[in-house]
């Protein structure tokens, strides 16, 4: 758990509300953004809109920013009237720093917060691609480096981890959460937290967490981004809330709530959901800010009928800070005088927000050291050392018929592609702080690990092909690794896409690549599961790459050279085709189960299942289970199972657990997943791995927010994906057991 406020510390912060005046408690519910101002006809969005859609050039766009200047909101910030900025320049936050701690009345430090989503400098993989190494100590790590280099640059507040449970890959934003399981998405929530948090060991190693999306946000209605969320509430409680009630439980210190709205009331303005759940059922200890500008677009949301009646609306509601849009600034004291808003909610507010910048130390150190600044001039070598661990164990190996890989290091190879050679590929969406020197190609890695490699662009995500090159590259090599997929800028935010097929026409590459007769390798390199039924009919071996951050190309290499084993699994199910999503492993059952024949939950053109489902990733070995067992011991289930390598090479295997609750007071999912360990197994070697199933977790939440557990015959499956049938059938009495706390009704 995270270090608490000591008493000391809590009565600093009483000592300094009561010292307060309304509009410094406000100013401290106020984030602004760093503004680009100067001579515009049109406020600056609307220029950047207006280049987005081609009404103004680029050309025009930069003769126009020629005249800008870059507003830090000083005056402000000495009024009292800032309480966080985005900021990631060391220099530029110790002066804003010391405008509020030596220039204002009361001296309080601002809080600098960023979108730190999968690392500052020295980037790791993104999200979902690091859920599948079902690593946690890694992704503890992972977080604790990101947490100790963006706070040398003056950033102690991380928008991160990002939780949504998501189930549709159309939607842009997969790339950025854990995955589609909720039990997965609670152990990632927790490493997360605990790497961000815990290490207090320096001021300068730990920074303040915050949830995001709260809640609902991974359901966009047919995966548009910012779009409307609709759900029965036991879907809310066991799955979407599932991550975030565990980061909480590990100590999170702040949440960001969701643009969309949830069942008809957007997440800003919803005090259900931000007072009534997140602060007052799972005690969450800090302030929830809100998405940018997402007070403002709850008039366009048409649930308040102007900026200040969604100031309202949103203060009432439990949302204590606003980000970008200065509408609690601006609106705030009077709707306070007319008793539109409470004393006691901007108080409230303010004490969590003062709490959090307490508990960072930023009131005893609010400026970054000269030594501070210089420490991540160039990455070290233990960060470099782990980003490529992470990278090597979140690839993931979908096909490899006939074992064409691992290759021959004196191969001769063509490496094809335009983002086999793109180091700003590497590192994924929403990664801010990189810098291109420090990442490494998949070109530089093959070149690295391989005698001879012979690159040719050929094509790419855009744009056309080139024949030429295409024919050189089939002459030339013996063997064809294609690096295709998607650009950086082809998922994350406003990044939905209504056909996830491979874009643009690498489909037509792949095809006269195969038609040379060659292998062909297909290495991946993407933000969300692609629908990649013809490729998996067709290309003998594909490598699910993701973006795996600066060391994604010495990775690559790595793993298609064996030198390391692929032991990545898959945190989402791939379909077959685009038109199978939302498509998810964990689904409940109907009365008419997918089958083969027409009167069935299934399509008539498309598969019933996932070409490739949740947990499912390859080796260059294989593993056999066996002799699945499962024991009641009184408040948890004892479950054993055998795992073989029955291959030739050294292994790791991550074993995954399932349950399936048979029959219940509500439908239940076919399938749960509950627990997984990974085990490394040499050629012929057999372990016995055994798991615990607490009963406490083994029950549900209904629609009424009541936690069930309920009597009655379990399933419990073992294996290597979610697709496993090895199972043993348990009756369980959960006489005595603990349960898990109820929802409020809204």
């Amino acid at each position: 758990m995270a270090i608490e406020l000591t008493k000391e510390q809590k009565d600093r912060v009483e000592e300094l509300l009561s010292k307060m005046t309304l509009i410094e408690k406000i100013g401290q519910m106020n984030q602004e953004s760093v503004s680009i101002v100067g001579g515009f006809d049109v406020p600056f969005e609307q220029l950047i809109e207006m280049m987005t859609d081609g009404r103004l050039s680029k050309e025009e766009f930069e003769n126009i920013m020629k005249t800008a200047k870059t507003d830090y909101h000083e005056d402000a910030i000495r009024e009292g009237k800032v309480g966080s900025l985005m900021v990631q320049d060391p220099e530029k936050c110790n002066e804003l720093q010391k405008i509020a701690v030596e220039e204002t009345r009361l001296g309080i430090p601002l809080i600098f917060g960023l979108d730190v989503i999968h690392g500052f400098r020295s980037v790791y993989p993104i999200a979902i691609a690091e859920a599948g190494s079902f690593d946690t100590e890694l992704m503890e790590k992972t977080a604790n480096m990101a947490a100790k280099e963006s706070r040398c640059s003056g950033v102690a507040w991380h928008f991160a981890p990002m939780l949504d449970v998501a189930r549709d890959a159309r939607w842009g934003r997969v790339s950025e959460g854990p995955g589609e399981d909720p039990y997965l998405g609670s152990c990632f929530a927790r490493a997360k937290v605990k790497g961000l948090q815990n290490d207090h060991s320096k001021n300068e190693n730990y920074v303040a967490a915050c949830l995001k999306h709260f809640v609902g946000y991974g359901a966009a209605e047919a995966g548009k981004d910012y779009n409307t969320v609709s759900m029965a509430n036991h879907i809310l409680y066991n799955n979407y809330l599932v991550p975030f009630r565990a980061a909480v439980e590990e100590g999170a210190q702040t949440a960001m709530a969701s643009f969309n709205d949830l069942n008809g009331v957007p997440s800003t303005v919803n005090k259900w959901a931000l007072r009534d759940i997140l602060k007052d059922n799972m005690g969450l200890p800090g302030f929830v800010v809100s998405d940018a500008n997402a007070i403002k677009e709850c008039v366009v949301h048409g649930i308040a009928e102007d900026e200040k009646d969604a100031g309202e609306k949103s203060a009432v509601a439990g949302l204590d800070m606003d980000m970008g849009t200065e509408i609690y600034i601006k609106n705030l004291e009077a709707s306070v005088k007319e008793g539109k808003v409470s004393m006691e909610d901007i108080d409230d507010a303010c004490r969590r927000i003062l709490s959090v910048k307490m508990w960072l130390g930023l009131f005893d150190h609010p400026y970054v050291s000269e030594d501070a600044m210089k420490r991540y001039e160039e990455i070290p070598q233990d960060h470099k050392d782990l980003a490529l661990k992470a990278a090597e164990e979140s690839a993931v190996l979908l096909k490899n018929e006939g074992n064409i890989l691992p290759l021959k290091k004196d191969a001769k190879i063509s490496l094809v592609g335009n983002l086999a050679a793109n180091k700003g590929e590497v590192v994924g969406a929403w990664a801010i702080s990189w810098k291109e020197k420090d990442c490494v190609s998949i070109l530089d890695g093959m070149k690295q690990e391989f005698s001879n490699v012979n690159y040719y662009p050929c094509g790419g995500p855009e744009g056309e092909n080139n024949e030429e090159e295409i024919k050189a590259a089939c002459e030339n090599g013996d063997v064809i690794v294609a690096v295709l997929g998607e650009t950086v800028a082809m998922s994350g935010e406003a990044s939905s896409r209504a056909d996830i097929t491979l874009p643009g026409k690498q489909k037509v590459l792949l095809e006269k690549l195969l038609a040379s007769g060659k292998p062909v390798v297909l290495v991946l390199m993407n933000g969300r599961p692609l629908a990649l039924s013809w490729e998996a009919e067709n290309v003998p071996a594909i490598l699910e790459g993701w973006h795996l951050g600066i060391q994604m190309g010495n990775a690559i290499a790595h793993i298609l050279s064996g030198k390391k084993n692929p032991e990545g699994k898959l945190s989402s199910s791939f379909p077959a085709m685009t038109g199978q999503c939302p498509i998810y492993y964990n689904h409940p059952n109907t009365g008419r189960p997918a089958g083969n024949f027409k009167f069935t939950s299934r399509y008539l053109d498309a598969p019933f299942t996932a070409l490739y489902p949740f947990g499912f990733g390859l080796s260059y070995t294989n593993y056999e289970y066996s002799e699945l067992s499962v024991t009641d011991n009184k408040d948890e289930l004892d479950i054993k199972v055998k795992v073989k390598n029955t291959g030739d090479r050294e292994g790791t295997e991550t074993v995954q657990i399932y349950m399936q609750d048979v029959a219940a007071s509500i439908v239940r999912p076919v399938k749960e997943l509950k627990g997984f360990e990974k085990v490394t197994l040499s050629p012929g070697e057999e372990k016995t791995v055994n798991s615990k199933l607490s009963k406490k977790q083994m029950g549900f939440w209904n629609n009424q927010g009541k936690y069930l557990l309920e009597d009655g015959l379990f399933r419990i499956y073992a294996g290597g994906n979610s697709a496993t049938e090895l199972f043993e059938e348990i009756r369980v009495n959960f006489n005595g057991v603990e349960k898990e706390p109820d929802y409020p009704t809204e």
